[in-house]
């Protein structure tokens, strides 16, 4: 086992958690998996500062497409049986909410977003993802292990990706857990596409089948048709107003001081960048990476980082590359593996943007949910997903291990 540096240069990114796991080879092709080993304690994150992350580097290289990946593989296995179990057994362990502000004296405020709580560390923002499914701009329902893979997934493609932006990440205290430098976080979303296709009222589709034909600045040709692949991969920015997403031009950006002409022009040139390599290395899985989005921040030296979460299941759409094309020549909906399915049960079951109270999501729904976020994630990093034994409450653990890493680094 080797060790590399950490996401960005001038720190180390670690894990402190009160598990520790061996990293489990999925098979000869493995690229690399970030190892879970992180039963760290504190007097060693003070010797050492931060911990490095740490990765198994296979002997060969993986160059070409793997296997083709296909449906059989995400419908029918020992590995989906044994998910399924442990999500059942979870549904009550899941992590809705946080309140760290509460439990940990250097946390000053809590902020709410629809799936992350956000805390207020002084020179550091303190992530915590939780198993909160949302869409529609509305909570859906709780995910078992859905904050685990979110940000297992985001580290992994973190460290993918700081040749292209560099990031904000300190720190990973816990399963859970994300600590990020502090930054100007610019109110942008940097949606990034590269299919016509969607179900909400601000997907591309919805709005090219309504007669739309330049949207957020992109100039739309005619007699286009659903997943139909795009020209070339578009950016269209949305902002926030009250609780909905806003489409709007990059021209509006820059009138409205939203941002300024520079930082934008960097910010979608590192957003289209991060597609295209996302598209690559999904392509080499067996998937197509269909839209995500993107948000970036101003570091305290004045550098666009990239923050948030990367082409997670929740940022992006992930079609099966495999039977793509004769799907769609036959007018069929591709094979997808993302949370589109659970939204278009509440759009056929609810009006999800005006009713007051939702339906509950079906049990299965939601294990099959859990099942592809966990499906996608050991794909796409060729490395097995790390479901933890319950020690304790997900609450005290996280407590525990944001205090230990909150210490370490005023120290």
């Amino acid at each position: 086992m080797a060790c590399i540096p950490g996401l960005n240069p001038t720190k180390t990114l670690g894990t402190i958690s009160s598990s520790s796991s061996s990293v489990s080879s999925i098979n000869k092709n493995l690229l690399f998996s970030i190892s879970a080993n992180s039963d760290f304690k504190i007097a060693q994150i003070k010797k050492q500062k931060l911990p490095r992350i740490c990765t198994v580097m296979a002997t060969k290289q993986q160059h070409h497409q793997q296997d083709e990946l296909n449906l059989n593989a995400l419908t029918n296995s020992d590995r989906r049986d044994e998910v399924i179990i442990a999500a059942k057994s979870s549904l009550s362990n899941c992590l809705s909410e946080t309140n760290l502000h509460l439990t940990i004296p250097a946390l000053k405020s809590k902020t709410r977003g629809k799936v992350r709580d956000i805390y207020d560390g002084g020179d550091y923002l303190v992530l915590v993802t939780t198993d909160r499914q949302s869409a529609f701009d509305r909570v859906l329902a709780s995910i078992p292990f859905k904050g685990q893979v979110l940000n297992d997934t985001s580290l992994w493609w973190f460290n993918q990706t700081q040749h292209i932006a560099p990031n904000a990440i300190i720190a990973v205290p816990d399963k859970n857990v994300t600590i990020a430098k502090k930054c100007s976080v610019f109110p942008v979303e940097f949606v990034v596409r590269g299919y016509v296709t969607g179900s909400t009222d601000t997907s591309l589709w919805t709005v090219y089948k309504n007669g739309v034909r330049n949207y957020c600045g992109n100039a739309l040709s005619e007699g286009m048709v659903k997943n139909e692949k795009l020209p070339a991969n578009i950016i269209t920015p949305t902002t926030k107003a009250a609780d909905h997403d806003v489409p709007i031009t990059p021209d509006e950006i820059v009138k409205q001081g939203l941002m300024s002409q520079t930082d934008y022009d960097e910010a979608s040139r590192k957003a289209l960048n991060l597609f295209e390599y996302g598209q690559r290395v999904a392509s080499q899985h067996g998937l197509i990476l269909v839209d995500t989005k993107y948000e970036f921040g101003k570091g305290p030296d004045g550098s666009v980082l990239l923050i948030d979460e990367v082409h997670t299941p929740d940022s992006s759409r992930y079609w099966l590359a495999h039977s793509y094309e004769s799907r769609f020549q036959n007018g069929l909906e591709p094979e997808n593996i993302d949370k589109e399915f659970l939204r278009l049960w509440f759009k056929d079951h609810c009006n999800p943007y005006e009713d007051k109270v939702l339906p509950d999501a079906p049990e299965e729904l939601v294990m099959e949910l859990a099942w592809r976020y966990i499906f996608l994630f050991e794909t796409i990093t060729k490395s097995r997903f790390q479901i933890l034994e319950i020690k304790e409450p997900l609450h005290d653990r996280i407590t525990r291990n944001v205090a230990e890493a909150l210490l370490s680094l005023q120290n």
